[in-house]
């Protein structure tokens, strides 16, 4: 047998260690432990060495190569070959299996009152039971498995739902902002107050809704109001004055956001560097001008003088002289000696003039370059300034929308509040109604005879004698099921002659559903009685009926007219110490005589 092939393993030997040993409903033996796990052998396999693992175990264990018996290295008792394990070298022990299978066991979860044997835990109780704890696979959460599926789609907060609305899947932590952003949330116009407006569509809707109110085209100066679009020209010419005010403050805080920034500055700026550069122009036509005529004209000069004192010959007749007389070269050559020095004096201060304009160029340049910096710089900041604004405005426009929802909803609510209170207000008149009738029938006997226990017999009493409730009426009673159908009327302060000194009883006949099958008028003899609750003189009056008298006829409404005892008991007896009243409580007894019936 100790190299019989074991049979390959299961799917549930493979996949499972042992049995935990809380499972045991008796003793545990060793014998029933796996010697690897610990626990209680699931599957048993017995190595050559004796010893017995779970399939699991021996499987796991020899599956990275042959390993020495733990358990035989623990007793002492280590043997080549036989105390190493291998694949093939153990084979399953059905007898320990079927030993352990027979032995008794309990769940381990907390709460569960299964019992059974071990084959029955492991081939119906165990991973099935309702009280074990598994982790929610989404939220890690530990919950008993009885209560998976209430988790997973009511208290799980990874669980996934569909929107309602788009049926687009998102997680329940994200309800709020899918809501915030789903494309076919109902909304509620502000202007028309029409419902179940999709969100892809809120915005095409109050562009055409002429009961949407949007701020004034004059909001940018100042406006504040908020107008209905078909009444946003009846604003306008109303407010005409007040927003032609606002404009003229809004162009003077602009005019002098204007002057801050100099642009007459700039434009003059521009003029003398237009100016400026043209002068340079000039000035450097000037220089070259000069620097030609100071190396060209003294050259001329001396030929001009030579060529006439070598042509000027002796001299003639001053009216046949085709030349100027001699006296004029003199100055010619004075002004030509005279030039030569010019240029480099006048040269020299055009070449400071001219620096001076650079100089005064360059420094309009940087200031223009400084402005225009300035102005872009102010530009930006406008521009930020009125982004901000818009921001603003549509963070304060959604959260006006959002009061006046939450207003809406809070006025639902509301007025749901109010219906409710009046259901609970129209139910608990109909409890209070059903609560006596059902009073009323415990009350109700059907043989005839009837007794009425009357309770706080001192302040009813206290309320007779004030005319607050001079008469009480009993529930009713009845001859049979389908018998006539009665009642008693007292008087605790009397009635008629036995006001103030007497108890008055009367017997009063009723309207039943059964009339039309009765003999009318009503003829048996009725007996009322005032118990002695010491069980020794009750007060007794009997009187057989009036068949002439209305009050006995055929009820044509809720109750015919009450006939009885005005003086029924004296309440001198009542006052004195006695036995009627025990407890502030009294008992009425009616009796009707069945004979006939």
């Amino acid at each position: 047998m100790a190299t019989q092939e074991p049979s390959p393993p299961s799917s549930m030997e493979s996949n499972k260690p042992g049995f935990p040993k809380k499972i045991l409903g008796n003793k545990l033996e060793d014998k029933h432990l796996c010697n690897c796990c610990h626990n209680i052998l699931r599957r048993p396999f017995q190595a050559q060495c004796g010893h017995r693992f779970c399939s699991y175990c021996f499987n796991r264990t020899v599956s990275n190569g042959p390993q020495k018996c733990g358990a035989c290295i623990k007793e002492d008792i280590f043997e080549e070959p036989t105390s190493i394990l291998k694949p093939g070298c153990a084979f399953p022990d059905n007898a320990v299996r079927r030993e352990v299978e027979h032995l008794s066991a309990v769940c381990i979860n907390e709460n569960c009152t299964w019992k059974g044997s071990i084959k029955e835990y492991e081939m119906n109780h165990e991973g099935k039971c309702e009280f074990m704890i598994i982790p929610c696979p989404s939220c890690k959460e530990h919950i008993r498995f009885n209560e998976q599926e209430r988790h997973n789609e009511r208290e799980c907060p990874e669980r996934t739902l569909n929107c309602k609305y788009c049926k687009e899947p998102f997680h329940f932590k994200n309800i709020k902002a899918h809501d915030e952003i789903c494309p076919k949330y109902p909304m509620i116009c502000e202007g028309c107050a029409k419902k179940k407006i999709p969100r892809e569509k809120y915005v095409d809707h109050i562009k055409f809704c002429s009961k949407f109110r949007t701020p004034c085209r004059f909001h940018v100066v100042g406006c504040d109001m908020s107008v209905e679009k078909e009444k946003i020209h009846d604003h306008e010419r109303a407010y005409a004055y007040e927003h032609l005010n606002l404009l003229l403050h809004y162009i003077m805080g602009m005019k002098v956001s204007m002057e801050g920034l100099q642009p007459q500055g700039l434009e003059l700026a521009g003029h003398k560097l237009v100016e400026l550069q043209q002068s340079l122009r000039e000035l450097e036509a000037r220089v070259s001008q000069l620097s030609t005529t100071s190396s060209g004209p003294p050259v001329q000069g001396a030929a001009a003088a030579s060529s006439s004192s070598s042509s000027s010959g002796p001299p003639g007749p001053p009216a046949s002289a085709p030349l100027p007389p001699p006296p004029t070269l003199a100055p010619t050559l004075s002004v030509s000696t005279s030039f030569t020095p010019l240029p480099s004096s006048v040269g020299a201060a055009l070449e400071l003039q001219l620096h001076s304009e650079k100089t005064k160029v360059a420094e309009l340049g940087r200031r223009c370059t400084e402005l225009e910096v300035k102005a872009g710089t102010f530009e930006n900041v406008v521009c930020v300034l009125n982004r901000e604004v818009e921001r603003f405005a549509t963070t304060m426009e959604a959260s006006n929308r959002q009061h006046k929802l939450d207003q809406d909803k809070i006025e639902a609510l509301s007025n749901k509040v109010r219906q409710l209170e009046r259901t609970v207000g129209l139910k608990d008149l109909t409890v209070a109604e059903m609560e006596g009738r059902l009073r009323e029938m415990s009350a109700t006997t059907f043989d005839g005879v009837f007794v009425w226990r009357i309770s706080d017999f001192a302040k009813k009493r206290q309320d007779a004698i004030a005319g607050r409730a001079p008469a009480m009426f009993s529930p009713a009673f009845y001859t049979s099921k389908y018998g006539y159908k009665m009642c008693l009327r007292i008087y605790l302060n009397g009635d008629g002659t036995g006001r103030g000194s007497h108890l008055s009883l009367f017997f009063v006949v009723m309207r039943g559903l059964s009339d039309a099958l009765l003999k009318w008028p009503f003829n048996q003899k009725v007996t009322l009685m005032l118990l002695d609750q010491s069980n020794r003189e009750h007060i007794i009056d009997a009187f057989r009926p009036d068949v002439t008298s209305s009050s006995f006829q055929r009820p044509v409404s809720e109750m015919n007219i009450a006939s009885g005892c005005p003086l029924f008991c004296p309440l001198s007896k009542l006052d004195a110490k006695n036995s009627y009243i025990r407890d502030d409580t009294i008992f009425i007894k009616a009796i009707v005589d069945l004979t006939g019936l």
